[in-house]
């Protein structure tokens, strides 16, 4: 029993590091979009076995990452104007929920934090340094998201993120939205410090996160170099 329990407390820790190796591969761009993954290759190259790399693989396809096609493979998923719709209305619906419940967990140090995370983020824009900015703005969500007790809204939030944002990072952006964007999180910020949580909840989602709101923003940032923009899947 003691031997089967550590084998698979051994493939659990295989597995994970299978899954960070693939992530990270998915933001350097190694891994593209569209591209289907030489498991062999893969296996061989990482020393490892089918079992971790199956799990690891399954864990990706159940966060949107990858799609597995019977007899063909496991190719790397592109996201379309559906997928990001779909991901804005429930990053606009999760984020909303935790806002909403800060109320008697949001402090003045917390609305300070939000507020030195918008200067930090005017900052960046001015000298054009959009990782940075990236950064801030991630950190700014994180006030209130942290504040909440239920972990899976969290960890769904920070997954759905990594689609839109780090599948893979750009080193581009749209300046016209990021500055339409600070000054989203200004508004968000001064109706938090306000303790008025409902009005930065619709805030967020149906300014922030609101696909109708931030679609021609969406197109240039995506799909401005010719990519796909096709509705369905």
């Amino acid at each position: 029993m003691e031997t089967n329990t550590a084998t698979e407390l051994d493939l659990r820790s295989l597995s994970a590091l299978v899954y960070e190796d693939l992530k990270r591969r998915l933001n350097e761009g190694s891994l593209r979009p569209g591209q289907f993954i030489d498991l062999s290759a893969l296996g061989r190259e990482l020393g490892m076995s089918r079992t971790p790399l199956r799990d690891a693989l399954i864990r990706l396809e159940l966060e949107g990452f990858v799609r597995a096609y019977p007899r063909r493979g496991v190719m790397v998923r592109a996201l379309d104007l559906a997928d990001i719709r779909d991901i804005y209305q429930i990053l606009g619906a999760l984020e909303a929920s935790a806002a909403v419940k800060a109320e008697g967990r949001f402090g003045s140090e917390d609305a300070d934090r939000m507020d030195q995370l918008v200067a930090t983020m005017e900052k960046t824009l001015a000298s054009d340094d959009f990782a940075d900015f990236y950064a801030a703005n991630l950190a700014f969500h994180d006030v209130y998201l942290d504040l909440s007790d239920n972990r899976d809204l969290v960890r769904t939030v920070r997954t759905l993120k990594e689609r839109l944002y780090d599948f893979p990072r750009r080193t581009s952006f749209v300046k016209e939205w990021e500055l339409a964007s600070a000054a989203e999180h200004v508004e968000i910020a001064a109706r938090f410090r306000a303790a008025d949580f409902q009005a930065a909840a619709t805030c967020i989602r149906d300014v922030h996160w609101s696909y109708e709101a931030q679609e021609r923003f969406i197109r240039k940032y995506y799909f401005a170099s010719g990519g796909s923009t096709g509705a369905d899947r």
